[in-house]
């Protein structure tokens, strides 16, 4: 530290008065102030330090058979059971919970025994004017699926405060997947031109200026046809994707290109030692200065036929192809057989993969949307890690990773299983206070009153009065209690479990937890536990509408019921098939003053009661009505069947204390994906209700049944069977 006398007295006064120091101090007062930085209003270094355990919901070790499956022990590999080795993972979550929880906790010691992670690809939301909205095919028809509430909150994290959001949260982000980068690995980093020269800066700083490798110009299009002429600009039709290593010793694959028709000829030439040796014919003719300067070198020769041949060494040519250069111009979006709007071309990812990982590596995507990564991953032979924040996408992405496995057994290929998992024993403290250190006690102070004023918000919209001196009890409407879960992440079994906790000690019979989501695998089989106690516990998801002052001051608010599945089993010796004979679903969506909102001669869809029904409004402001979900399989976009659901026990493992890594049993059980079927994914297959045959040889099972509508929630139902 180099400071004068006088620079020493005026610092110690500019603390003594609480003022702010010039920003002359920040690089006198530290060594390695950094040279290269991006500041923005909240910008800060706290990042998010928790580790919260993986639990595992979910197992698919192979696509389905419709061959009876003989009850053994065990599968090998090659078969579809995989037994051992790694198991690539699908997390449902915040990303910011997912890395903390990576970096801190003891998943990241079975990733370093892999290898560590070589790649991550990041697609985040860049674009300001887009959001969570998708089109679903409900029927004949299709409908807009709104963002749920969770993603709606993620969106407001995201661009709340416009940039300034955005870059707060990209930064902890980023820098928590430098953490748990390999040494060897790269990060690329999708982005548009809005977002470009932020993330760059902000990269450069947290991966140094010397690990920059390239910015990739992606040309999404070469369709001009939206171009205007009177146009005071040119049309954008590029993304970039900004490229950094972890260090110098990161892994790169030349990629190439075919070459053009005719541009290029191939032909072998017998040198003296007798070895043939690959030249290329140039049929462009090349300038007399450089075919005098490639003679000289000895990489041209002249032929007999007065032809030039040019021998190339360097590598911008091989006998593949032209290498490629950071302008990627023979890639283009896909117009049609997108599931989001913003998905990118499978092949787009699949140069990523093969340019900065090998066969085996684990690559990362923790923004997958739709799954094209993971899909990329699987076909080319790595391991992966993927996550997101919408229910929505994890579903999706189950499905085209279930339709890859079919894909590559069917062409004889291998494939690895792969698990579905939440992040576990959610605390409410966790994710108000993020495990980082406030020092801001008007800060606290706000976020606790926040939590107040929402809690009074959805009491009252419950038509419920608030009650005192319960830990995870908030409210009561007429004889039954109310539990209230997180207010800004799904609800989790450790908050389920403190509320039967808290029931049985009070003797309290009967309570209704309201919670925006659940976590995958809750209900209803945490329903029968608590039933089997003597208490009735009732899940109501929160709507929407709770947020429209309208629709609360007039009581419309209404909370629905998790979905419910009917299904009956078929034997015939000891053989065993399930038949799915009904599903319903209580939902209400963007129904709220719709008459109001229709202009007339238009028509809307909207969801009233587990119903999708189409709103005409014609010319003289009537409306009229028309229910679409004619069937009741009409709601149902997947089911899957475990016909020996309680034989494989869900351990969690975590860290003590004293840094030691612990398993312990949650008292559930994983889902073994053992048959499914689902809706067509731009190709595949129709829904079946029917599931093929598997023999049972020990005379009764617990067979679960698993759902997901078509908006992504799951339920499951057990049954005990007798053969």
């Amino acid at each position: 530290m180099k400071l004068t006398d006088n620079e020493k007295r005026d610092l110690v006064k500019l603390i003594e008065e609480n003022k702010n120091l010039p920003e002359k101090y920040r690089f006198l007062l530290f060594d390695e102030s950094r040279q290269i930085e991006l500041n923005w209003n909240g910008k800060s270094d706290d990042l998010t330090n928790i580790d919260l355990p993986f639990q595992i919901i979910e197992q698919v070790d192979e696509p389905r058979t419709e061959k009876i499956k003989l009850a053994q022990s065990s599968f090998d590999f090659y078969s579809g059971r995989q037994t051992e080795g790694w198991t690539n993972k699908l997390i449902w979550g915040d990303n910011k919970y997912i890395l903390s929880s990576l970096k801190n906790g003891p998943m990241r010691e079975e990733i370093e025994k892999e290898g560590g992670i070589k790649l991550i690809y990041i697609d985040p939301p860049f674009d300001v004017g887009a959001d969570f909205s998708m089109n679903i095919n409900v029927g004949d028809v299709s409908y807009e699926k709104k963002p749920n509430i969770l993603e709606q909150i993620a969106y407001r994290d995201t661009w709340g405060f416009g940039a300034d959001s955005f870059l707060a949260m990209i930064y902890e982000r980023i820098k928590l997947m430098s953490e748990i980068l390999s040494e060897d690995g790269t990060i690329v980093v999708h982005c548009d031109w809005r977002l470009n020269s932020y993330l760059r800066i902000i990269m450069s700083e947290i991966f140094g200026v010397k690990n920059f490798k390239n910015e990739i110009i992606w040309l999404r299009t070469n369709d001009t046809g939206a171009f205007k002429i009177k146009s005071k600009q040119y049309s954008i039709n590029n993304d970039y994707l900004l490229v950094f290593s972890k260090s110098e010793k990161n892994n790169f694959n030349v990629q190439t290109k075919p070459f053009e028709k005719d541009y290029f000829k191939k032909f072998k030439e017998d040198d003296n030692d007798g070895k043939g040796r690959y030249y290329w014919a140039d049929l462009a003719k090349p300038s007399m200065r450089s075919v005098e300067e490639g003679i000289k070198s000895g990489n041209i020769k002249q032929r007999s036929s007065g032809k030039y041949s040019y021998k190339r060494y360097i590598t911008s040519v091989n006998k593949d192809g032209i290498a490629l250069h950071n302008l990627w111009t023979d890639i283009f979006r896909e117009g049609r057989n997108i599931i989001y709007p913003t998905q990118k071309p499978q092949k787009l990812l699949e140069r990523i993969i093969l340019s900065y990982s090998n066969e085996g590596d684990i690559i990362a995507d923790f923004f997958v949307g739709s799954g094209t990564s993971a899909k990329a991953a699987e076909e080319l032979n790595r391991k992966w890690i993927v996550s997101d924040i919408g229910k929505f996408s994890i579903h999706t992405t189950r499905k085209r990773m279930i339709a890859t496995q079919r894909n590559l057994k069917k062409n004889l290929k291998n494939w690895r299983a792969f698990q579905i998992l939440n992040l576990g024993k959610y605390q409410r403290q966790h994710f108000i206070y993020d495990g980082k250190v406030e020092r801001d006690e008007v800060k606290i102070n706000i976020k606790k009153n926040k939590e107040y004023e929402f809690k009074k918000l959805i009491l009252g919209a419950y038509r419920s009065i608030e009650v005192d001196g319960f830990k995870t009890i908030h409210g009561k409407k007429n004889n039954n209690f109310v539990s209230i879960g997180p207010v800004n992440q799904s609800l989790s079994r450790n908050h389920v479990e403190e509320v039967i906790e808290e029931c049985i000690k009070n003797k309290i019979t009967s309570v209704d937890i309201l919670g925006f989501e659940y976590e995958m695998g809750l209900f209803p089989t945490i329903q029968e536990e608590a039933k089997i106690k003597g208490l009735r516990l009732a899940y109501k998801q929160i709507p929407m509408e709770v947020f429209d002052k309208r629709a609360t001051s007039k009581n419309e608010v209404v909370f629905h019921d998790v979905a419910y599945i009917e299904f009956k089993p078929i034997i015939k010796g000891k053989k065993l098939s399930i038949e799915l004979t009904d599903f319903s679903v209580f939902y209400n969506e963007d129904n709220l003053n719709v008459d109001e909102k229709i202009p007339n001669g238009k028509s809307k869809l909207v969801v009233e009661n587990g119903q999708i029904v189409e709103k005409k409004k014609d010319k003289k402001g009537i409306i009229s009505e028309k229910i679409l979900t004619k069937k009741w399989y009409d709601w149902i976009d997947y089911w899957s069947v475990d016909f020996d659901y309680e034989s494989k026990p869900e351990i969690i493992k975590f860290k003590t204390l004293d840094g030691k890594i612990e398993e312990e049993w949650t008292g559930n059980y994983i889902f073994e994906n053992e048959w499914q079927s689902f809706r067509e994914i731009k190709g595949e297959e129709k829904l079946q209700l029917k599931s093929s045959e598997k023999e049972i040889l020990s005379g009764k099972t617990k067979v679960a049944v698993k759902v997901v509508d078509i908006f992504g929630n799951d339920t499951m139902k057990v049954l005990k069977v007798k053969i």
